[in-house]
């Protein structure tokens, strides 16, 4: 399985020739991509007008919805305090990604290359 990160999501909805367009479509129709509350809530800040945000939520409702735990936190929490002693300053929302990634043994999908940094982290490429 594999997570996509907020990063992915914005060419799949705005650029419809994107190659992050076609990785998605091929993980969605084998039902292999799982969606993490931090980055709907992103998704759905982004959205200007009611059209845009029922796209939004229309295509990312229907896919399988992982809960965050008590546990998932605290790896968010030690994850970034260990890369902040290696001088290394992550956004919580991408944290948050990995330590359900890193929970769930599944890939991180993201275009940002920082989340090369998390130790143990798998990541897909398309």
């Amino acid at each position: 399985m594999v997570i996509a990160d907020t990063s992915v999501w914005i060419p799949f909805f705005n650029r419809p020739d994107s190659p992050e367009k076609q990785a998605l479509d091929a993980l969605i129709d084998a039902d292999e991509i799982a969606l993490v509350g931090v980055v709907l809530a992103e998704l759905l800040q982004g959205c200007r007008v009611r059209k845009d945000r029922d796209e939004i939520s229309d295509a990312l409702f229907a896919l399988p919805y992982l809960e965050m735990t008590r546990e998932t936190w605290v790896l968010a929490g030690e994850t970034s305090s260990l890369l902040l002693r290696r001088g290394v300053t992550l956004p919580m929302s991408d944290l948050v990604v990995a330590a359900v990634s890193l929970e769930r043994q599944y890939q991180v999908y993201s275009l940002d290359a920082h989340f090369k940094k998390i130790p143990g982290l798998a990541h897909y490429h398309p």
